[in-house]
């Protein structure tokens, strides 16, 4: 990013105003993307997290978080002369001039610090008390999302100044969220029957919702990023959808090759990987690179969620296979495809014989900001889980975040919704209430469940079951097209 017109342009300020609009989408979109990952019973708990995320941090980067990412005090965080978002007409610090008003400017990079902590709860789905949560996103914003974006979005942080780029986020965004939501994920530990339960995506309409949805603020993510309305903005918008599809492509073909299908979770993961990993570099590369880039991070982001169950790591919808090792993928690739023919500002890479210069350097910071937010994460988070835990009981948990944490449930299916409590705290706090009675089922011979439709043994004339390999009853093995994945 860079601010280095001598005067306001009213055409650019116009186009950072519409994609500030559009990264602010972004952040429903990832809700409705996660919420259909997780089961019926968390669907409103996850979509609760994301928005109150979106009015959490705002008053945070209005209040402090603005001022410690752009002002100036040293390399590692700024000072607090723009706290209250005040003094907005001195010029920011390391920057000449402006081709922006300092305000178009807070407000389109207040979007960027609301997504990335909405990103985190991805991996802690299920199982994050709502109070802890939100006490975590005003601190986490402060303590670690602030000094990363000084580091590398600042023309004074250390990292700017060591030469490694960011177009749009990928190490202070996705990096960062991702190496947070590793430790969260840890810290929190599994979900209660994870892995050896099941816990299948409830609704994929929603995630391919979400995923169109934050595709298209994507837009406003990666172009508004140029922050004028010119060449290099356009190369990015052209970027951005290279690389998403190619990602996607990369994705499903490798789900055919291993598991024989090509899934929607697959095709939504796959766009998202090469979104992610097209956002360091949308502004330094050609749409040939970033064709590339795309297909490299979708599949590498394929192969790496498989890593969670080798390492026994309950990350719920896959924000470190995606997230994290997108944001690096896509962070190094900098280093590789960068090329001043697509902007002077930048620099050129391996491949366009830069040498190694800023590929270390690239390796640098994304190593630094990994390491950092991880372990950063996870005081914030020991020392909030001293004031209030983190973890819901395992009641509540068993009942669902919904109705456990908000009193609301998203759908209303009638009597024969069940209620997964654990029969040891299914008797806790139940006093001398008598036990429910029994929900009556109809029996067929010797007391067993009648015989599904198309079954043997159904009546006559009886509709088919459910298309073989798909179905979770019968008898008929079931196809697992995610291989363990997500939900």
């Amino acid at each position: 990013m860079n601010i280095a017109a001598p005067e306001i342009d009213t055409g650019a300020t116009a186009w950072l105003l519409a994609s500030t609009a559009l990264v602010l989408l972004m952040t429903p979109g990832l809700a409705f993307y996660y919420g259909g990952m997780v089961r019926a019973k968390n669907v409103l708990g996850m979509l609760m997290q994301n928005f109150t995320t979106i009015a959490v941090v705002s008053v945070v980067w209005v209040l402090v978080a603005f001022s410690l990412a752009f002002g100036d005090a040293n390399g590692f965080f700024g000072d607090l002369h723009f706290a209250g978002l005040v003094n907005l007409g001195d010029p920011l610090p390391g920057y000449s001039s402006a081709t922006v008003p300092t305000a178009a400017f807070a407000g389109f990079q207040m979007m960027f610090a609301v997504i990335t902590p909405a990103l985190i709860t991805g991996a802690t789905a299920d199982r994050w008390r709502f109070t802890a949560f939100v006490a975590f996103v005003a601190v986490w914003s402060i303590v670690v999302y602030a000094p990363v974006a000084h580091w590398v979005f600042s023309p004074t942080g250390w990292a700017a100044r060591l030469g490694a780029l960011d177009f749009a986020g990928g190490t202070v965004v996705h990096t960062n969220a991702g190496a947070a939501a590793l430790a969260m994920a840890l810290l929190l530990g599994r979900r209660r029957d994870w892995p050896r339960r099941a816990m299948r995506p409830h609704n994929l309409p929603f995630v391919m919702l979400g995923t169109g949805l934050l595709w298209f603020g994507w837009f406003g993510f990666n172009a508004g990023s140029a922050l004028r309305a010119d060449g290099v903005a356009a190369t990015a918008l052209i970027n951005t959808q290279v690389a998403a599809c190619t990602g996607l492509l990369a994705w499903i073909i490798s789900e055919r090759i291993r598991v024989g299908k090509a899934t929607a979770l697959g095709a939504a993961s796959g766009a998202v990987a090469g979104l992610v990993a097209i956002t360091p570099c949308a502004g330094f590369v050609n749409p040939l690179g970033a064709a590339a880039i795309g297909v490299i991070a979708g599949s590498l982001c394929a192969i790496l969620v498989g890593l969670k169950s080798w390492f026994n790591i309950d990350d719920s919808c896959d924000v470190v296979a995606v997230h994290l090792g997108g944001g690096v993928i896509g962070s190094l690739c900098v280093g590789l495809f960068a090329t001043r023919t697509v902007n002077p500002a930048g620099a050129d890479g391996l491949f366009w014989g830069g040498g190694y210069k800023l590929l270390s350097a690239q390796a640098i910071t994304v190593a630094s900001v990994g390491a950092y937010s991880f372990v950063a994460t996870l005081l914030i988070g020991a020392f909030i889980g001293r004031l209030v835990s983190h973890r819901v009981p395992a009641r509540a948990e068993a009942i669902g975040i919904d109705l456990a944490q908000h009193g609301e449930s998203a759908y209303r299916f009638g009597a024969e919704d069940e209620l997964d409590l654990p029969e040891e705290t299914s008797r806790r706090g139940r006093g001398a209430q008598p036990p429910a009675a029994p929900v009556p089922v109809a029996t067929g011979t010797a007391g067993a469940p009648p015989p599904g439709p198309g079954a043997p043994g159904a009546p006559p004339g009886s509709p088919p079951g459910p298309p073989g390999g798909r179905g979770q009853g019968n008898g008929v093995p079931t196809f697992d097209p995610y291989g363990g994945r997500g939900q």
